[in-house]
Order: structure tokens, then sequence, then C-alpha cells
């Protein structure tokens, strides 16, 4: 049962038939037309009758059929979402900024999984396109090229991946990298190596640039230890070169692989920080959990979520294209004084 109220005393009544355009258009005292403009083109429609319109709407509880409402807009009121790695607990938080701005927007979002594989990425996003407005891609690993080729097809917006001419919101990695390098040097730490994450991760491309250039302003000798999965069996494979290495410190391309660090260097008896530095990226939740708990650079999460369902919405009116959202050092346990300082 629905109640619903009476154009003429605007008390509620009973009955079966849910409110119809056509009743919203009787009680607000406008055409039909004008209810469909109020309520997918506000834009178009005077302010005090948009706003009759959607509180006649809302207090008969009217709620407009998307799928017409998307063969009169050319809209579907859906937004897609790709991540790389939904059990990285990195993404959850992003996921939940696209959600809830998308939400806030009237929007629904259809959520896919590329399990870290360039090849898949294309392919889904094709999969989605008839069936969304606009696709958020979370750090995708796919190549340059084809991104453009998406971005005529269907509008993209980039988390975490910058492309020339796409809406992107990436983070200051250069001011990230100097916060931790500095963080290291006052700590004594003049020899530190760095466990990269994926090849194709544009995100990993400009950790180490801008850690190359922050270690020669710094008078920091840098060890590069290559590439691993960015997942916690990646620190661990890494650890035992890191332990040969000759360093006091090291940095991780993500919390996952140090992590993995921290858990190998006690399985070798290797003690941190007194022995060994680790220092993350990303600041999951996990990595204030464990002991000793992990120092790491955050990165905005839930609002990188936001701001780029706010780029996808408004890729046509005169936002800024590319977002740098600020990083932040977060101090805790797994960092200390090099030996002997």
């Amino acid at each position: 049962m629905l109640d619903v109220l009476t154009a003429k005393t605007g008390r509620a009544k009973t009955g079966r038939v849910a409110a119809t355009i056509k009743d919203v258009a009787r009680a607000a005292g406008v055409s039909v037309a004008t209810v469909t403009r109020a309520l997918s083109t506000p834009e178009l429609v005077r302010l005090d009758t948009r706003e009759r319109v959607r509180a006649t709407a809302a207090a008969l509880g009217y709620h407009p059929n998307r799928a017409a409402r998307g063969l009169i807009t050319g809209r579907t009121g859906n937004l897609g979402l790709l991540v790389p790695d939904l059990s990285n607990p990195f993404f959850p938080g992003i996921v939940k900024g696209v959600q809830g701005r998308a939400h806030e927007a009237d929007h629904a979002v259809f959520l896919a999984d590329t399990d870290e594989d360039p090849a898949a990425e294309a392919g889904l996003v094709r999969k989605l396109a008839k069936q969304v407005d606009g696709v958020v891609l979370c750090s995708p690993r796919m190549p340059e090229a084809e991104l453009r080729a998406l971005a005529g097809e269907i509008p993209i917006a980039l988390v975490y991946r910058r492309v020339p001419g796409t809406p992107s919101v990436t983070a200051a990695f250069l001011d990230g990298m100097r916060q931790a390098v500095s963080h290291l040097v006052a700590l004594g730490h003049r020899r530190i190596a760095y466990v990269g994450g994926p090849r194709t991760s544009w995100a990993n491309r400009e950790r180490v640039r801008s850690l190359r250039a922050v270690s020669k302003t710094s008078g920091v000798e840098l060890v590069e230890m290559g590439s691993v999965i960015p997942q916690f069996e990646g620190g661990v494979a890494a650890a035992d070169q890191v332990i040969v290495a000759g360093v006091t410190a090291v940095i991780a391309y993500n919390d996952l692989v140090a992590l993995g660090l921290l858990h190998r260097c006690a399985a070798r008896g290797v003690r941190v920080p007194a022995d060994l530095s680790v220092l993350g990226f990303d600041d999951i939740p996990l990595g204030a959990m464990v002991h000793p708990a992990l120092t790491t650079v955050a990165l905005p999460q839930g609002a990188a979520g936001r701001a780029a369902v706010d780029l996808l919405l408004n890729e046509r009116q005169d936002r800024k294209e590319r977002l740098e959202l600020p990083t932040q050092l977060i101090v805790r346990g797994s960092t200390g004084p090099a030996e002997g300082s």
C-alpha cells in the first residue's frame, strides 16, 4: 500500500497504485514535460518551479523510471568502476568514495575487478559502455594509447593514473617521497632500498621517479630492488635481498609489500626498526594493527573516489582536468634511528 497526497487537500490517502508523473504534474500545477525536465535536466527549469516539482514528487513518493528517463535524456544513471585488485585493502576506500558521491548524484555504480590484468581492462570498459554514463578507472595498467582510444568511446576518469587530455585524480607522490626520505635521513639513514611494484603501474613509475629525484638532493644512496607483485607475498619474496643489500632502511611500493617485508624480517630474526627501518605507501588499516605498527605515506582514498566522480559527471563543464591530492607521512613504530646514529 502507498500513502500519497491528494492534490486538493494535501492529506494522505491510501491507494494501491504508485504515483505517476501525471500525478506529480497535476499536484504541482505544471505540465508533464516540466516535471520531466525538473527531474532529469533541472538546469533548464526555473529554481522555484524545480523546487516545487521536487517537493511534490517527494510528497507523492514518485520515483522516475530510470529506463524511461534514459530514453529522454540519453543517460542511464549508472557509472562503472574498475579496480585492479579488490583484495588489496587500499581499493575499498576508493570504492566507498565513488559509491558515496555517485549516490549523492543519484547514480548507481557497477563494480568490476580486473585482477591486475591489462588485457581485461579495455574489454570490461567496452562491455559496460552501453550500461553506464561513464567509467572510473582506478590504477589502470593498460597502455596509454588504449586509454586514449577508450576515452574517445566513453567518458572516463582516472584515479592514480595520468594521461594527457583525460580527467584524472592523483596524489602528490613527489611530496610524499620527500616526506618519507626526509624522515629517514633525520633518523640517520643514508643507504635506502626501494622495493618496486608492477612495471606496468604508472604509480610505481611515479614513485621511482620521485624517489630518484629526492635521493639526489638528500645525499641518499638509493638501492633499487626491482619489481614484485603488489601483495604481501611480494614483500616476503623481496625481503632476503633487502636484508643482504647493506641498507638500513627500505621503502616499499605499498603497505602490503611492506607487511610482507616485516613478516619475513621477523622470521629471519632481523629486528625492525633496530636493524632495518621499513616504510610503506597507502596507509591501509592493517598497517596500524601489526607490531611494530607501519610507518607509511598516506594516500587519499575516499577523497580520490569522490573527486573522480565529480570529474566524470562534470566533464563538459569548466572544471580542472587534473587533480593532485595531498599526501601525508604517518610515523609509527617500524622506523627508527639507523644503527650508530
